[in-house]
């Protein structure tokens, strides 16, 4: 919607959708690009199917290269800010306040300005060490969430459309004024988008991440136009990464009608359930790895760089479509994204070559003698 309404006013943006004249007006009703989401569903597969089709078809992937590949888990993380109980407190009354005023539901106070003052001071409070202040500031900002799901619910008794509305809302506020820091068990970590889930891959940079878990795989050994990613999936839930093989792997080979061979993995897959468990190799085994087999686990670290290039080039790196079906339309057009870098990359080689080839032959003297 906020795409939509900027596209109005943007001229820049309606020149680069096509746009010959400034158009006062959107040309289409705001909610078809969501229809339009949700009537592709899983058909997103078939355009990442295309890409290696045209891959191959072009010379820069072989069938071979589909036989033996490398699968990895990666965390795509959601475009949300990082979830201390300051913030999501605060968030819980920015959003139930905007909810109130948009049906017409007065509220006694919004506690606007208190609850900006509160996550602001519990902030530096926490970065002070002074964690019996930032304490007394989370308990004004719970009781004042309290107030507010209170006062929504005696205005909105007995009211059935009003009461349909505010259900989840409601929901998601009480569940954000209820949890603790350590508890355990499924916490929220966003108001606005309750599907992210907190990640940990155990990396000293970032020890937690906030997304959904998204698994990759690509071939193994290099290509003659590089790397490409043959499946990608979101994996909403954290699954165990070894519980995930099993499927994975028969999606690749639908995808790409070919037989995997051998797949290369990491100790994170330990305990699979894989149909065939001779034909997966893990990092760090030593049983049955030798010659073919132990060069190409070498090269089971390649697939790192084809991760950071998704998420540095690609938009792995931060999401910003809504819901679990934004979550996992994004990993596939990021997969679909750089297959088709690897396939222009891999034209433009070819088109040095012809043209260096070509100026080779014109620089070369006649070596025709004339005719006497």
């Amino acid at each position: 919607m906020k795409a939509c309404a900027n596209w109005v006013h943007d001229p820049y943006f309606q020149f680069f959708t096509g746009e010959e004249f400034f158009q006062h007006t959107f040309p289409h009703e705001w909610s078809d690009l969501s229809h339009w989401r949700k009537r592709l569903g899983d058909k997103l597969e078939l355009l990442l199917a295309e890409s290696l089709r045209v891959a191959h078809d072009a010379g820069a992937l072989r069938s071979q290269d589909l036989k033996r590949v490398t699968v990895d888990t990666t965390v795509q993380p959601k475009a949300v800010t990082f979830p201390t109980d300051a913030k999501l407190l605060h968030a819980a009354i920015k959003g139930l306040n905007r909810l109130a005023a948009r049906h017409g539901v007065r509220l006694r106070q919004s506690y606007c300005q208190i609850a900006r003052t509160a996550a602001m001071m519990a902030g530096r409070y926490a970065h002070a060490k002074q964690f019996k202040r930032h304490q007394r500031q989370l308990r004004l900002l719970r009781s004042r969430l309290g107030r507010i799901i209170r006062d929504i619910r005696r205005k909105i008794e007995g009211q059935p459309a009003l009461e349909d509305v505010f259900a989840l809302p409601l929901g998601r506020a009480t569940q954000i004024r209820s949890q603790q820091q350590r508890q355990r068990g499924w916490k929220l970590y966003s108001f606005h988008a309750p599907e992210v889930e907190c990640i940990g891959k155990g990396k000293a940079a970032a020890p937690y991440e906030f997304g959904v878990k998204a698994s990759i795989v690509t071939n193994n050994r290099k290509a003659p136009g590089g790397l490409f990613v043959l499946h990608a999936k979101a994996l909403p839930g954290s699954p165990y990464d070894g519980h995930t093989l099993r499927d994975i792997i028969e999606r690749t080979e639908t995808l790409t009608g070919c037989t995997i061979q051998r797949a290369y993995v990491d100790k994170g897959y330990r305990g699979h359930d894989v149909q065939n468990p001779r034909r997966v190799f893990i990092s760090g085994q030593k049983r049955g790895v030798f010659g073919v087999i132990k060069r190409e686990l070498r090269r089971r670290s390649a697939i790192e760089p084809i991760i950071g290039h998704l998420k540095a080039e690609g938009h792995l790196g931060r999401c910003y479509l809504k819901g679990r079906a934004g979550g996992a339309a994004n990993v596939l057009l990021s997969a679909v994204g750089h297959n088709f870098r690897r396939i222009l990359a891999w034209l433009r080689l070819l088109c040095c070559l012809f043209l260096t080839a070509l100026v080779a032959v014109n620089n070369q003297p006649n070596r025709l003698k004339s005719a006497c």
